[in-house]
C-alpha cells in the first residue's frame, strides 16, 4: 500500500489501537516493547541514571493520560512516546539547570545579601527575549536552548530530533540575525548576556 507505515492488522496496530483505547493491558506490553528505546534516549543525553528513569516513568504516565491525542494515522506509537521522551528530557534538563543556577547565584552572592535584583539584569533579559522574539522559529529555539537552559549542541540535537549540523545553522543564522539587529537598533553591548557572545 502506498504511503503505508505498516500494514494494517499487525501487532503493533493492535497494540496502538488497544492502548489509544485505554486497554491496561495495552499499557504495560507498550512499556515492555518500547521502555528500553525511551530509557536509551534518556541516558543518552541526561547524566544521572535517576532523572533517566523519571523520565521514562513520566513518559508513559503523560502518554497514558493523553492517548486520545494519539493518531495512527501519523505515526507509529514508538515514535509517538519518543516524541514525548524528548519534551520530557528537555523539561528535566531545564529544571536541573535552574537548580544549578540558582546554586551557583546564591553561593557566589556577597555578604550580606543586598535586597531586591538589580534592575539591568531584568532590563537585559527583556532585550533579549524580545529580540529572540523576532527570530524565525526554529532559530529561536536553538537559541533559547543553547543560552537560556545552557544545553550543548549535542544535547539540543538528542532532545530535539535535529540532525547535529542543522542544529548548529540554525545558531549560527539566529546568533547573526541577533548580531544585525543589535547594530541597527543600536543597543548597548551591555544589553548581552555573556552567554551570545559565543557558541559551543
Amino acid at each position: 500500500m502506498t504511503g503505508a507505515r505498516h500494514e494494517p492488522g499487525t501487532p503493533e496496530d493492535d497494540l496502538a489501537d488497544r492502548f489509544r483505547h485505554g486497554d491496561e493491558l495495552a499499557l504495560r506490553e507498550a512499556y515492555d516493547r518500547y521502555g528500553r528505546a525511551v530509557f536509551h534516549l534518556a541516558t543518552s543525553t541526561l547524566v544521572n541514571r535517576s532523572d533517566a528513569e523519571d523520565v521514562t516513568q513520566a513518559t508513559f504516565v503523560a502518554a497514558w493520560l493523553g492517548r486520545d491525542t494519539f493518531d495512527p494515522a501519523r505515526g507509529s506509537l514508538v515514535g509517538w512516546l519518543l516524541g514525548i521522551a524528548r519534551r520530557k528530557v528537555v523539561d528535566r534538563l531545564r529544571s536541573v539547570s535552574r537548580d544549578n543556577r540558582v546554586t551557583e547565584a546564591v553561593r557566589q552572592l556577597p555578604e550580606p545579601v543586598a535586597p531586591g535584583v538589580d534592575p539591568d539584569v531584568v532590563v537585559d533579559r527583556l532585550v533579549v527575549a524580545d529580540e529572540l522574539a523576532r527570530l524565525p522559529a526554529d532559530q529561536r529555539r536553538m537559541l533559547e536552548l543553547a543560552f537560556f537552559d545552557d544545553l550543548t549542541h549535542q544535547q539540543i540535537a538528542a532532545v530535539t530530533g535535529v540532525p547535529l549540523g542543522t542544529v548548529k545553522s540554525h545558531i549560527r543564522r539566529g546568533m547573526a540575525s541577533l548580531k544585525r539587529r543589535w547594530e541597527v537598533d543600536g543597543a548597548a553591548p551591555g544589553a548581552r548576556p555573556a552567554g551570545l557572545s559565543g557558541t559551543r
